[in-house]
């Protein structure tokens, strides 16, 4: 296409009534493809009678051997399942979205319209998730018919809301998660093999709320709800944030080069921060000591953020555990810290396989292994769990320090004594690194400015070596000294 898709006339606002003309159209296109339509109307009206039917049928077999509960706890599972298998089918439309239309070859009509990115994304994002989700709500209003008549079973107010509500938010997952893959592949066959990233979570999700039905867990069921809705804000941002007209025109086949990569992420690796998106600065030799001087302070302002962040979710992780230790108190005299003997250290080992030796090496390898893991799983949860790593052990730190206070000894000399000498270098170096870990993730979703999300992955991995490598590893190693050697005479020297 000979004219630049950015002289193209925009609309200078975000309308969403803009975005409803395009939902309409591709709404429309749904409604006249009979593969689309027909699997939706048999989950949708043959389905639930089915489930109907098993649902009586279990009914009135545990009422023989006078276990009602179970036939209670299926009808909701049921439920469940009853709304989740027509909202699956927009995973299907939302990966036709933008790639299906690049097959098609009616993309560059669709990119061209006079709409803003967010209007377009947000009207093909809408198209893929109405007609499902509306089936979706067709098919669970047929079961509740359908047991209301037969066993006059009727659903809670509260039961009815959490499943309309799993159903819209599990569905919205997958179209906004499927929406992403669609923009950024260059064909239906690639979009549909990196749909299993979608598909497998989704599915171990509804045995999870499987099994807190049958439990009668509807409490949790909430949490589950509240964790959907912000997933469904992370993607949606991470699906606007990433959107490029120019891109999806000109991308004509997805590449491994791993020479390439290499290139870049030695690249970012060695430049200065400020010269790391710049590929035609000359590459510097490795300096350890220039990127301890230079790099490594520029970093830590560039992330003061998630620092920030971080710091503030282990000062909280460590308030919440100090507010259960009064909820699970200690046995009294079950613990003894007053005339500590001298080999109280020495079976240490012994206690837990979870724990490390009570060793420099133990310690240091344990510690290194849990910054190095929180930048794998915050690659794969948009940071989370790599914020989770270390909220427990502050959580539980904040614990020990209340309940030892409940049992008369000061919480103060304990953090003194069993915490601070080793932690005055360990907590820092796991702040930073979990910051770094986090950025990781967030990248996913929010690319540094001037990069592609390929390339800001590599940019926020190089970053995370360079400061693990340089910055964190010697501060562990110091603390691991400093636990194995020095706290235990510490803690000796006080309670002894």
């Amino acid at each position: 296409m000979s004219t630049s898709l950015q002289t193209l006339p925009r609309v200078e606002r975000n309308s969403l009534a803009t975005a409803l003309v395009i939902t309409r159209r591709e709404i429309r296109d749904s409604l006249r493809d009979w593969r689309i339509m027909t699997p939706i109307l048999i989950l949708t009206l043959l389905f639930p009678p089915l489930m109907n039917f098993t649902a009586r049928l279990a009914t009135n077999w545990v009422a023989k051997y006078d276990a009602p509960i179970v036939g209670e706890r299926l009808i909701p599972f049921l439920l469940m399942v009853v709304g989740f298998f027509p909202i699956s089918f927009s995973l299907v439309i939302a990966l036709e979205t933008f790639v299906g239309e690049k097959e098609r070859n009616s993309i560059e009509p669709l990119l061209s319209m006079p709409v803003t990115d967010l209007e377009l994304y947000l009207g093909k994002m809408l198209a893929a998730f109405v007609v499902p989700l509306m089936a979706s709500y067709l098919g669970i209003t047929v079961y509740l018919i359908g047991l209301y008549f037969s066993i006059g079973w009727q659903a809670d107010f509260w039961l009815l809301a959490q499943m309309l509500l799993l159903t819209t938010f599990k569905g919205l997952v997958m179209v906004s998660g499927a929406v992403v893959i669609s923009s950024q592949t260059t064909s239906v066959r690639a979009a549909n093999l990196l749909a299993s990233f979608i598909i497998i979570p989704m599915a171990l999700l509804v045995q999870a709320e499987s099994i807190l039905l049958f439990w009668g867990e509807y409490r949790v069921i909430w949490l589950i709800i509240a964790a959907l809705i912000v997933v469904d804000l992370i993607l949606i941002r991470m699906g606007v944030r990433i959107f490029n007209r120019e891109e999806i025109l000109s991308r004509e086949m997805d590449t491994l080069n791993l020479k390439t990569i290499w290139r870049d992420f030695r690249g970012y690796l060695l430049r200065p921060p400020q010269q790391a998106a710049d590929r035609n600065a000359p590459l510097p030799r490795f300096d350890p000591w220039r990127m301890l001087r230079r790099d490594i302070p520029r970093l830590l302002g560039d992330y003061r953020l998630p620092l920030a962040m971080v710091v503030l979710l282990v000062l909280a992780a460590s308030v919440g555990g100090a507010a259960f230790a009064p909820v699970y108190r200690l046995p009294a005299g079950s613990v003894n810290l007053h005339n500590l003997p001298a080999d109280a250290f020495d079976d240490l080992d012994n206690v837990s396989s979870l724990l490390p030796t009570l060793s420099v090496g133990g310690i240091f390898w344990h510690n290194a292994r849990v910054i190095v893991l929180e930048g794998i799983l915050g690659l794969f949860s948009f940071g989370v769990l790599a914020l989770i790593l270390i909220m427990i052990p502050m959580a539980m730190v904040g614990y020990f320090a209340g309940a030892f206070g409940l049992l008369g000894y000061s919480p103060w000399v304990f953090l003194a004594t069993f915490i601070l000498p080793h932690g005055v270098l360990e907590l820092p170096a796991a702040i930073i690194g979990t910051a770094f870990a986090l950025r990781i993730g967030a990248g996913l979703v929010s690319p540094p400015e001037g990069f592609d999300v390929g390339q800001g992955l590599l940019l926020t991995v190089a970053n995370f070596v360079k400061v693990f490598v340089l910055l964190v590893l010697p501060m562990l190693l110091a603390a691991a000294f400093v636990e194995a050697l020095l706290t235990p005479q510490i803690i000796q020297w006080v309670y002894g």
